[in-house]
């Protein structure tokens, strides 16, 4: 059986590498501050936040009691994490303004509900909706990864889980903004799915059936988004005047 591959085009793709930056800046803000932390913690020196606004008071009480070579090799990771913070609030600013003045309809109509904000809704926008026209629910989780992947052989018959070969960032996004909707929207009809089916089977099934629930919502928003049905019993935001 033949699959269709389906690419975008340059400038679908070129729309993507703000957000994809901005995750690699993340990624970078984490590691130096780690980085940070784990050589202070070698010389018995803990902060709670490095950068922040009593980094240079912290700083400047105990860095003397550094070796040079240390305090200045901090100093030069605290520079690079000041810049990935700087260039991080600008990436954030700049989609934040965007949206607002309408240039992005869908980031924005996504944005609308309890548990979803402008970052999630513009990684979901240029990797997933913005692009690919799905035909049905199938489409969507398979194209997420969140598909069953039966194994059938002879009399054997075994359910492998999820099969992972989806766009990977639109799939972790899902499961975190599954956890979200619990939190934002109790009342909806998929927290109370979840709440019902799931909740009171320990640690081990509530990971299953956030799974399952991220397929579901991913579904609820292809249709929002495509047909201007809102989940149901979801609540929306409150338009600013």
């Amino acid at each position: 059986m033949w699959g269709v591959a389906r690419v975008p085009t340059p400038e679908q793709e070129d729309e993507r590498r703000l957000h994809r930056e901005l995750g690699r800046l993340r990624q970078e803000r984490t590691a130096l501050s780690n980085r940070i932390r784990s050589l202070l913690v070698l010389h018995n020196l803990r902060v709670a936040h490095v950068g922040g606004r009593s980094w240079a008071h912290w700083w400047n009480d105990h860095g003397a009691q550094l070796p040079v070579g240390l305090r200045a090799e901090i100093e030069r990771s605290v520079a690079r994490l000041s810049l990935a913070v700087t260039q991080i609030r600008t990436i954030e600013a700049q989609q934040h303004a965007t949206v607002k003045a309408g240039a992005q309809p869908a980031i924005a109509l996504l944005a609308r509900l309890r548990g979803i904000g402008v970052g999630s809704a513009w990684i979901l926008v240029k990797e997933l909706f913005g692009w690919r026209n799905f035909h049905n629910r199938r489409e969507v989780a398979s194209s997420l990864g969140l598909a069953p992947t039966p194994y059938n052989s002879g009399e054997s018959q075994v359910e492998q889980g999820i099969s992972k070969a989806g766009n990977k960032r639109a799939r972790w996004l899902m499961i975190e903004l599954a956890w979200s909707w619990l939190r934002y929207q109790p009342a909806s009809q998929l927290t109370q799915w979840f709440n019902e089916r799931f909740a009171p089977g320990g640690k081990r099934m509530r990971r299953i059936g956030i799974v399952a629930l991220a397929r579901r919502l991913a579904i609820g928003l292809w249709r929002y988004l495509e047909y201007g049905e809102i989940p149901v019993q979801a609540s929306l935001k409150p338009v600013a005047t």
